[in-house]
């Protein structure tokens, strides 16, 4: 081998072994014990690894029996996973959209996304600050935005992060070094 090509061509080179029940049921052990993680979220990464190695067994994996054991155990709680995933995503100032999405997208059912949703709601207005902190949007600016093109792109980037249209509006057409706590419900 050449130095150019590297651990890819040895990669390449060795043969990967199939996936067993025990085998597949260590690599997930392995995620639960890595990462904060929802059901559909390791059912995602336990079928990709089926489909990157291949599978041994004379039976098809049972990925959700698998999954449903690691429930039991306590590894995998969809509605803590939720709530810490709505927490996260306030704190960086998403809004109630963004944060219901990402939660959808790790495959959180309905009862499992209530806690996530009192979060949303319990922190809307300081997402919204936060998103405008960060951005020195409105009231955090230096000088009030005038410009027509930039103030529309500032209203969107509030859209596109999950803020409702009514906050966005007030947020930034408060003046610069304004009081924030007018805001507060």
């Amino acid at each position: 081998l050449t130095v150019a090509k590297g651990w890819r061509a040895l990669k390449q080179q060795r043969k990967i072994k199939p996936l067993t029940p025990e085998k597949l049921s260590e690599l997930a052990i392995f995620y639960v014990g890595r990462f904060a993680t929802s059901r559909g979220n390791l059912a995602r990464y336990l079928n990709r690894k089926i489909g990157e190695r291949g599978w041994e067994g004379d039976e098809p994996p049972d990925v959700a029996a698998l999954i449903e054991k690691l429930v039991g155990y306590g590894y995998v709680d969809d509605a803590a996973y939720a709530e810490a995933k709505a927490q996260s995503l306030t704190r960086r100032g998403y809004g109630a959209r963004r944060v219901d999405a990402a939660v959808r997208a790790a495959g959180i059912g309905d009862a499992d996304r209530e806690r996530a949703d009192d979060v949303v709601e319990n922190t809307r207005i300081s997402a919204a600050l936060k998103l405008a902190q960060r951005r020195r949007w409105g009231p955090f600016a230096d000088e009030r935005e005038d410009d027509p093109a930039k103030r529309e792109k500032q209203f969107s980037a509030f859209i596109r992060a999950g803020h409702d249209m009514t906050l966005a509006r007030r947020i930034l057409r408060m003046e610069p070094g304004a009081d924030v706590s007018v805001l507060e419900d």
